[in-house]
């Protein structure tokens, strides 16, 4: 058995052995085609995408926001992670060999859990300053001011770089002797003995699920369940009016909330499981063991998804955002239209075209 779709967490032990090794695994044949494909259409979407949101919020200077800005980490935060998504792509379709070195197995691996840890932070920022634009209006001015914008984005990317820094430390590669096949995965030989490494692979897969999932989607509960009192109460208050706008707006706050919930919680749970598994709390058994590492891949997937929905559910949404880009396209295709004598003129009404809403 071979432990190599294990890129985006702690789990499972280096050397690929089951904890009771008597169990047979096979890894479904399909797997070595379907996920690799499937990472390179979120590749493919996920660097088109968020290469767009990255673009308007920059040809937006003068007009962004500080939800513009938080949207803007976040496309980054994404775009990066789904470059790398062609290397698992091969890995995976060689059978979980992995021909490219230790340090891009290293920073891969690392780039990998840094999104998903910046990615939920700037969900969870985003969430928070539309709960003080929103919830707390008159009180917000102050607690929205771009320095504190400055700070809030470089405690994201610090703290998700601290928490990520464990794949960087014990991430490396493996040749199998009997197979001759190298695999890339977690090695806590340099701090923990092989009985005690039990505690190590529970203790990361734990902690990254409380830090990168529990902790900031019940955050994103919190605002957005103020949000959408205040937005109910407010067109209560105004009956007959803005009825449409009002399903409009509690629908995006929903979709937000439960797409981030589906996309991460299979992988969570099932992460979760295995952690548990390890310390004893859950029965151990070969039925409990297959399914987690046959699910597992498909988990992983559905969580990588996220990467290149967000630009959809969080910028193109958003009227304002949306405006943005049709004016850019607009006055793209007036730029490849017009003929050469009059392009200065137009060169020099881009900038307010771009920003303009």
């Amino acid at each position: 058995m071979d432990n190599g779709t294990d890129d985006y967490e702690y789990n499972y032990n280096y050397d690929g052995d089951l904890s009771n090794n008597s169990c047979e695994y096979d890894e479904l044949q399909v797997s070595y085609t379907l996920i690799p494909i499937l990472y390179m259409l979120i590749f493919i979407l996920g660097l088109s995408g968020n290469g767009v949101v990255i673009f308007i919020v920059w040809k937006a200077e003068r007009k962004r926001r500080a939800a513009d800005v938080y949207i803007g980490n976040l496309a980054m935060a994404d775009l990066t992670f789904v470059v790398t998504l062609p290397l698992w792509a091969v890995y995976t379709a060689l059978g979980y060999q992995w021909p490219f070195g230790v340090v891009l197995c290293k920073l891969s691996s690392y780039v990998v859990m840094l999104n998903m840890f910046a990615s939920v932070f700037c969900l969870t920022c985003l969430s928070m300053d539309r709960y003080l634009a929103i919830v707390r209006s008159l009180s917000s001015s102050q607690l929205r001011t771009h320095g504190r914008m400055k700070v809030s984005l470089f405690a994201i990317w610090v703290l998700s770089g601290a928490l990520a820094s464990p794949t960087l430390l014990f991430r490396t590669t493996f040749l199998d002797n009997t197979t001759n096949q190298t695999s890339c995965a977690m090695d806590f030989s340099l701090v923990s003995t092989k009985e005690n490494e039990k505690f190590w692979i529970a203790g990361l897969g734990i902690s990254s699920t409380a830090f990168g999932f529990l902790i900031p989607l019940l955050a994103m509960m919190v605002c957005y369940g103020f949000i959408g009192c205040t937005v109910t109460r407010h067109f209560n208050k105004n009956l007959g009016k803005g009825d449409q706008r009002k399903r409009r707006l509690l629908k995006i706050i929903t979709t937000l909330v439960v797409v981030f919930a589906a996309c991460w919680m299979p992988f969570h749970l099932l992460k979760s499981m295995d952690a548990l598994s390890y310390l004893g709390v859950v029965p151990e058994s070969c039925s409990l063991l297959n399914f987690l590492l046959y699910a597992h891949p498909y988990a992983t997937c559905l969580a990588y998804l996220n990467s290149c929905l967000n630009p959809f559910l969080y910028a193109f949404f958003d009227l304002r955002f949306r405006s943005q880009f049709l004016c850019l396209l607009n006055l793209k295709k007036a730029l490849h239209s017009s003929p050469a004598s009059s392009l200065s003129s137009q060169k020099t009404e881009a900038p307010s075209l771009a920003t303009k809403v």
